[in-house]
C-alpha cells in the first residue's frame, strides 16, 4: 500500500516502514499507519499522511520517457466510457501510467510494451499503484502478436497505431470503442484512414489543447506561456453489422 506524505509546498509518495529522508528531517514511516494522520520529521516537520489518487502516482512514479499526462488520460478514459469490469487492451504501455488509471477504475487491463526495460518499470509501478491484479504487462510487439477477443476497448499510444486500429475488430466486443494517442498530425491522418478503411465506425479526431489562465490586476487571460497542445486522439467504434 503506498501512502502520500504532504506539505502545502511538496509531497513524497512512501510505503509502510519506508524510511525517507528529505531537507525537512528524517521520517520513520510506522508499519501501521492511515490516512488522515500525522508524521513528524526528526527535525520536527509535520507531514500529513494521505491516500494517493491517480494524479499523485502520475507525478510520484517513474515516469521514464514522455508518458501521457494527466488531462490527456481523462480524455481517454472520457472517451472510452470504461467502468469497473470492463476489460482492455493497450497498446504501447510505455511506464504503465494509462494502465495504472484505468485499472483504478476497476478496469481488467492487459497490456503490451516492446522494449523489455520500459516494460519491467511498468510493472515496477504497476506494483507500487497496488494493482498487480487487475494489469497484465506483456513484452513484445502487438502487431503480429496472437492477441485475446473479447475486449470493451482498445487503446494505441504507438507509433504502429495506423497498423494495430485495423486489428480493433478482431480483439473488440461489438460496440467496443478504440481511442489512439498521436503526437504528430501526420500520425493521426494516417489512423483516422485505416480507421475508416477498416470495419470501424463513428470515426472522429480531437486535438488535445489545454490553457490556463492568468488572474492579476490587469485583468484575465490565458497565460502567455507554452501553447497547451500534446497530441491528438482518434476515436471509433466497432459496429459490425452498421459497418
Amino acid at each position: 500500500m503506498s501512502l502520500l506524505l504532504k506539505r502545502p509546498d511538496r509531497s513524497y509518495l512512501v510505503r509502510p516502514g519506508d524510511r525517507l529522508e528529505t531537507d525537512l528531517g528524517i521520517i520513520e514511516v510506522p508499519d501501521e499507519i492511515s490516512p488522515g494522520e500525522y508524521l513528524e520529521s526528526h527535525l520536527g516537520t509535520t507531514f500529513l499522511v494521505t491516500k494517493p489518487n491517480t494524479t499523485d502516482f502520475f507525478e510520484h512514479l517513474d515516469r521514464g520517457g514522455a508518458p501521457m499526462i494527466p488531462r490527456d488520460i481523462g480524455l481517454v478514459i472520457g472517451l472510452l466510457g470504461v467502468q469497473s469490469g470492463d476489460r482492455v487492451i493497450d497498446v504501447g504501455t510505455g511506464t504503465g501510467i494509462l494502465a495504472i488509471a484505468m485499472a483504478r477504475l476497476g478496469v481488467e487491463v492487459v497490456t503490451f510494451e516492446r522494449d523489455p526495460d520500459t516494460a519491467e518499470l511498468a510493472r515496477a509501478n504497476v506494483a507500487r499503484a497496488s494493482v498487480t491484479d487487475a494489469v497484465q504487462v506483456h513484452d513484445g510487439d502487438a502487431v503480429d502478436a496472437t492477441l485475446e477477443t473479447g475486449f470493451d476497448a482498445m487503446t494505441l499510444d504507438t507509433g504502429d497505431a495506423s497498423t494495430l486500429v485495423e486489428r480493433a475488430s478482431e480483439v473488440l466486443v461489438p460496440g467496443g470503442v478504440v481511442v489512439a494517442y498521436s503526437p504528430f498530425i501526420e500520425q493521426a491522418r494516417a489512423v483516422t484512414t485505416s480507421a475508416r478503411a477498416s470495419k470501424l465506425t463513428s470515426v472522429e479526431t480531437y486535438d488535445t489543447v489545454q490553457r490556463m489562465m492568468d488572474f492579476d490586476e490587469r485583468g484575465s487571460r490565458p497565460t502567455t506561456g507554452p501553447v497547451g497542445h500534446t497530441g491528438y486522439l482518434t476515436v471509433a467504434r466497432f459496429l459490425p453489422t452498421l459497418a
